[in-house]
């Protein structure tokens, strides 16, 4: 046949497969129906098992894998469908509807912002851009201003998340879990770091460089030109060209911002010294109790799956049913757990979507661990 004629009978096919499909989903929700009827589970491992190992064999020797990969696609999407039948309005959605800001609601211009770090920071750097008139207390580590947002000592809290070059900052993802609180807003900064002394010292002269370890990771490159040079991590690059400043040493430099020579009266001896020009850091702004503003279409939660072959696929498909894009999937180690892990999610989306506030309360009600992190809007 030519291949004209050969996509003409595999459209034909696929008005088939369609014209199943819609069949088969139609049943599925006469089945939702019988179990909630009757209080059984959505989920039966062993009539899938069962389904599966009669299709594979229908199906033959060389198609067999696909066959199972088709029907465990098809099994995901009906319990999918089934759940969104079946998920009734609970806590969740009154915890967002209480979260829910009102529609001429503006994000807030001032407040009491913690910060880790000193003046200079890109913590504040990227506070500024959060806020027009902040009252920033600064603080030792980021667990801190966790604390301090918690406790009501701080209305508000800028913490780094990710960096475009040297991906997630672990610390305060690990910290996400321990804190009650609730992403309000997100931004994204242009990290350009810069090499910086004392007035008067020259490159030939650093015998050290110090800085916070993520900006260290961020300018690696650098060292080539510094054959034995010592490397010394900080808690913060402000940190770091605070301590430059009052060392009162001429072989000591600092890797910070342009912001923090200015400040801290260092001279820059090399400008834009990271590896990578399209350095971004995304920094998160949280607040102790939850709010959505208008507008607000990003979504992060925190989840756990089973730990079995194929659940993390089935929570991934969840969203790509919906049409959903992750923009983030981390995964970090349960304490005192063996190789149990919670997954942090990113995706792009409106809490108020209909489809979307199904997909949360399911999760919520399904997850033996589930917590929105908050819906939100992030700018650059």
């Amino acid at each position: 046949m030519e291949l004209e004629e050969l996509r003409q009978r595999i459209d034909e096919a696929d008005s088939g497969i369609i014209a199943l499909f819609r069949e088969r989903m139609a049943l599925s929700k006469d089945v939702a129906q019988v179990k909630t009827e009757n209080g059984l589970p959505i989920l039966n491992k062993a009539r899938e098992r069962e389904v599966l190992l009669r299709m594979s064999r229908e199906a033959g020797e060389e198609l067999e894998p696909y066959a199972r990969m088709l029907f465990s696609i098809l099994f995901e999407m009906s319990r999918s469908y089934q759940t969104r039948l079946t998920v009734k309005p609970g806590k969740f959605s009154e915890y967002l509807k209480a979260a829910q800001m009102p529609i001429d609601a503006m994000f807030p211009v001032s407040g009491v912002v913690a910060c880790q770090g000193v003046e200079g920071a890109y913590s504040q750097l990227a506070c500024d851009k959060l806020f027009a008139a902040p009252d920033i207390m600064y603080f030792s580590n980021w667990e801190a201003v966790f604390q301090a947002v918690q406790s009501g000592l701080c209305e508000f809290g800028v913490l780094p998340i990710e960096n475009s070059s040297s991906g997630s900052v672990n610390g305060v993802y690990d910290l996400l879990n321990k804190y009650e609180f609730s992403i309000i807003r997100s931004v994204r900064l242009h990290v350009d770091h810069f090499l910086m002394a004392r007035p008067g010292v020259k490159l030939s002269d650093i015998r050290e460089i110090c800085s916070h370890e993520y900006a260290l990771d961020q300018c690696s490159n650098l060292f080539d030109q510094f054959p034995g040079v010592k490397i010394t991590t900080v808690k913060n690059t402000a940190v770091a060209a605070q301590m430059v400043a009052e060392s009162g040493r001429t072989d000591l430099a600092a890797i910070s911002s342009h912001d923090c020579a200015a400040l801290y009266n260092l001279s820059i001896l090399k400008e834009s010294v990271q590896n990578n020009a399209n350095n971004y850091t995304r920094f998160i702004c949280i607040a102790r109790k939850p709010a959505v503003y208008p507008g607000s279409n990003k979504i992060s939660l925190i989840l756990s799956v089973s730990h079995t072959p194929g659940s993390l696929y089935g929570l991934i498909s969840k969203f790509s049913v919906l049409g959903l894009n992750l923009t983030k999937l981390e995964s970090r180690p349960i304490s005192g757990s063996a190789f149990e892990f919670l997954f942090y999610l990113d995706f792009e989306a409106s809490v108020w979507t209909p489809a979307v506030m199904e997909l949360l309360e399911e999760l919520s009600g399904t997850n033996p661990h589930f917590a929105f992190l908050g819906g939100y809007s992030e700018i650059s």
